[in-house]
């Protein structure tokens, strides 16, 4: 890579016909594209960390009365001096980070190459990346409340081949209206096609909102706030077992009748975990828009505190999933997730793939066709999905039965003649209970299995805990792999795993027949396992991974 001109030096004529943003106007003198800076109050996010420890230090002078000690001095001095160090580093940072658009490669000469972004740092080590538009596959605008408060934003742009971020490109921060602009700038290489009659896939609908009780967050959010609350309160010096409140709870809770305070405490859980899972749904859909910018280019902007704006180019849009969880399938309702490439790694992924909120299973497929810009198989119609041998239901049964039912009922049978004969009658409850409850849930799972191929996608469908039914493109499957354990290999069935250079990177077809399922891949993504099937008896692949 070429090191670029500085500005004021002969640079490149733009061709007349580029697009406006990408370049100077047509009869510009030859000047190369000036460099520009990111937006001073960068400075003042950077600084944004020091709420924790100043927010620590204030509940502890609130704590003793107003009392600062000299363990509380040698903090803010800490702070202090943190301060110091963080803004002249964050001085140098923006003082010698720059970006632009160039009109043209600078190591080709005038006319030559195509338009890229630019982005030069370092102090000591000056560190230039120039990454060509075309490469370009998602622009991310991203805003926590820090961000929205001095109203600017922080942009990353994902390339080909950016699957472990370490091919994004970020800057932090830009203007509000600086950012959108240059999102715009560097997505307008992309030619345009023709747009739909209404570009516009799904708006968020309020009424959406009773599907949020029927999250992770109604129980896992109120320990999480738990522990968060617990970690801060120990950090600050306070124990908060020796709370009088908190003592005084214990003490009448075991004093009452428990058959009375346990579904009390269970239904204070439920109420304040619906709550925050109201809360957590309006801050993370709040003004909610799927959409396709132009015929490539798919947009879902969300947040009210935090917004984020994810694009996703088409031609990286692999496929999608429908994803129902069981209290969320037992409602009626369903979400969303894009597989696509240049989302970052597995948990970036999670946070930027979303395309529709726990919504109506109706809304949730048609929106899966929108993006998909064809009907998900069984919107119209219930899916005609291959079902699994029998043998996967006792699998399951199995499982359950061995690791649910059996470990539990054991532990309390051993402590019941160890102690007390309570136990024991405790024990043949819950060995009552739980087999219900496994041979319920095995039944649901094995009734969950399908796969199957419908035009350019393959299909797949499993999981009880969470139904999840992903439409792959056939033709973005890399790789199989063919997986066995002595067990599944005694019952004649193999799990295969469609590679993808995308989402998940695999997705998994567990209990198919082994007689049947090289057949299958082989009708899914023609031409990957032609090798292995001129042998005799190669249609059995377990263990193996083909390319």
């Amino acid at each position: 890579m070429s090191t670029p001109r500085e500005p004021g030096t002969p640079g490149i004529r733009p061709d007349a016909s580029a697009r406006p943003g990408l370049g100077t106007a047509s009869g510009a003198p030859w000047e190369e594209t000036p460099w520009r800076r990111l937006d001073p109050r960068t400075l003042l996010v950077h600084c944004g960390w020091m709420a924790a420890p100043l927010g620590s230090l204030a509940l502890t002078a609130l704590a003793t009365g107003g009392r600062i000690t000299t363990r509380a001095w040698i903090t803010l001095a800490a702070i202090a001096a943190s301060f110091a160090v963080v803004t002249t580093i964050g001085l140098i940072r923006w003082a010698r980070t720059e970006f632009r658009i160039t009109t043209a490669s600078h190591r080709d000469g005038p006319g030559g190459g195509s338009p890229t972004l630019d982005v030069r740092s370092g102090l000591l080590t000056r560190r230039l990346r120039s990454v060509p538009l075309h490469r370009i596959r998602t622009v991310d605008l991203t805003a926590t409340p820090v961000h929205r408060l001095l109203g600017v934003t922080v942009l990353r742009a994902g390339t080909a081949g950016s699957g472990d971020g370490g091919s994004e490109l970020s800057l932090e921060a830009l203007a509000a209206p600086e950012a959108e602009q240059l999102r715009t700038e560097l997505l307008a290489y992309a030619d345009a096609e023709a747009v739909a009659n209404d570009p516009v896939v799904a708006r968020i609908s309020w009424r959406w909102l009773r599907y949020a009780p029927l999250t992770f967050w109604v129980i896992g959010g109120v320990f999480v706030v738990a522990g968060g609350i617990y970690r801060v309160l120990d950090g600050i010096g306070i124990e908060p077992w020796k709370l009088g409140i908190v003592q005084r709870a214990f003490t009448e809770f075991g004093a009452s009748a428990l058959w009375l305070t346990i579904p009390a405490a269970l239904l204070a859980v439920l109420a304040l975990g619906s709550v925050g899972a109201v809360v957590m749904y309006v801050e993370n859909w709040w003004n909610y828009c799927l959409e396709w910018t132009d015929a490539r280019t798919l947009r879902v902007r969300r947040g009210l505190l935090t917004t984020r704006a994810v694009t996703i180019e088409r031609a990286r849009l692999r496929g999608v999933v429908l994803r129902e969880p069981l209290l969320l399938r037992a409602g009626g309702g369903a979400l969303v997730r894009a597989v696509a490439g240049g989302l970052g790694d597995r948990e970036e992924n999670r946070k930027r793939s979303g395309l529709l909120p726990p919504a109506p299973r109706a809304e949730a497929l048609r929106v899966a066709g929108g993006a998909l810009r064809s009907p998900f198989p069984g919107s119209t119609a219930p899916a005609a999905l291959t079902p699994h041998p029998r043998i996967a239901l006792r699998r399951r049964r199995v499982r359950g039965l061995l690791f649910a039912v059996l470990p539990g009922t054991a532990v309390l049978a051993g402590l019941g003649l160890a102690f007390t004969p309570v136990l024991l009658h405790c024990a043949w409850i819950y060995a009552v209970l739980t087999t219900a409850m496994t041979l319920w849930l095995a039944r649901d799972a094995y009734r969950n299995l399908g796969h199957g191929v419908h035009g350019p996608y393959l299909v797949a469908r499993s999981g009880t805990f969470s139904r999840d039914t992903v439409a792959l493109q056939r033709e973005a499957i890399a790789a199989w792999t063919f997986s066995t354990s002595p067990f599944t290999r005694r019952a004649g069935l193999v799990t295969l795993t469609a590679a993808v250079a995308a989402g998940e990177d695999g997705y998994r077809i567990p209990d198919l027949p082994a007689a049947a399922a090289a057949a299958f891949a082989t009708e899914a993504a023609p031409g990957i396992l032609d090798e292995f099937l001129v042998h005799p008896g190669a249609e059995h692949l377990p263990g193996q991974r083909a390319r």
